[in-house]
This record gives C-alpha cells, sequence and structure tokens, in this order.
C-alpha cells in the first residue's frame, strides 16, 4: 500500500460521530484529565506492541500514531502514542498533554532533536518536525480543534500556550 493511502486510511476508520462527540466531552473533563495521562498511553503501548504498531486504543476516535523520538537528556529511543491531524500532506500533532500543567516529554524529545519517525497502521517511516509559530498555530488551530475539540478546553486546563508541530516525511 502507498504511504499517501495509509494516511487516507485515517478517515475510513473514524468511530461514527455521535460516538465520537461522547468521547470528545468525556475527554474535555477535568477527571478525565486526571486519569488519562496515567492510563491511555500505557494501554496504546500495550495495544501498539501487540499489533505491531497496526491498531491503537485511539485511532476510531481519532487519527493516532505512533511517534518515535529521541530523548532531549538521555538521547534513548523514546515512542508516544498521539492524535494527529492530517492536512494537506503534513501531519500536525499538538502538546496537549491531557491539558496538563507542564508540557508532554516527547515535545521537548523534538525540540532537542526534530529528526523523528511516525509508526502508522505498522508502518514506519522518518518525519522532520517544527515547532509552529505563533502565525503558522492561529493559521492551523480551527483545522486541530475541528479534528479534536478538547483542545480548546486544555488550553484553559493547562493555563499554557500547547506547542503544535508540523510532522513533515522524509524521502
Amino acid at each position: 500500500m502507498r504511504w499517501a493511502q495509509t494516511v487516507r486510511r485515517f478517515e475510513e476508520m473514524q468511530a461514527p460521530e455521535l460516538v465520537r462527540r461522547a468521547v470528545q466531552r468525556v475527554a474535555a473533563s477535568d477527571r478525565f484529565g486526571a486519569m488519562a495521562p496515567k492510563v491511555i498511553p500505557p494501554m496504546d503501548r500495550a495495544l501498539a506492541k501487540v499489533t505491531r504498531g497496526r491498531v491503537l486504543l485511539s485511532q476510531w476516535i481519532v487519527p493516532s500514531i505512533i511517534l518515535h523520538t529521541t530523548g532531549a537528556k538521555s538521547g534513548q529511543s523514546r515512542e508516544s502514542s498521539l492524535a494527529t491531524v492530517p492536512h494537506d500532506g503534513d501531519l500536525y500533532v499538538v502538546g496537549s498533554n491531557f491539558g496538563q500543567e507542564s508540557h508532554p516529554a516527547w515535545s521537548y524529545n523534538l525540540i532537542a532533536h526534530p529528526r523523528a519517525s511516525v509508526t502508522m497502521h505498522g508502518k514506519q517511516r522518518p518525519v522532520d518536525s517544527v515547532l509552529l509559530g505563533p502565525d503558522e498555530k492561529a493559521a492551523i488551530w480551527p483545522a486541530l480543534t475541528k479534528a479534536w475539540p478538547p483542545y480548546d478546553r486544555y488550553v484553559e486546563r493547562s493555563g499554557r500556550d500547547l506547542r503544535v508541530f508540523r510532522l513533515t516525511w522524509v524521502d
């Protein structure tokens, strides 16, 4: 399967709109924000390991990837399952950390080491990452919140400016 076809499969695998909206309402709640960082990533990692990266818990609600980074301090390989928004041939990821006060570790890793890789549906490809500036972020924000409306709530709850990265495929 071509890589572009793999990216398009995101839209085909989405849950019905009614289910997606219900999950989004729960995800915007404070209780979910406190519990999610401890539960969702380990569940996604386990499911990705069993399915060799083909299936993630969250992929039926929002397009999801496994981001492979190099640790900012340790230099060791790190993996994070993340929601993503495909847009104009690139992928965008938001350092929401479920609305927690601190930025997620993977965002520090991308700042220190912009070359990373992404696994989607079991296929891994290298990407270059760019931390968006205020103007670029403002331009893409409506597409991000359309895909995952809780991002606006995460901004309120965290009290911080969420980092947004553009991931561009490396040929």
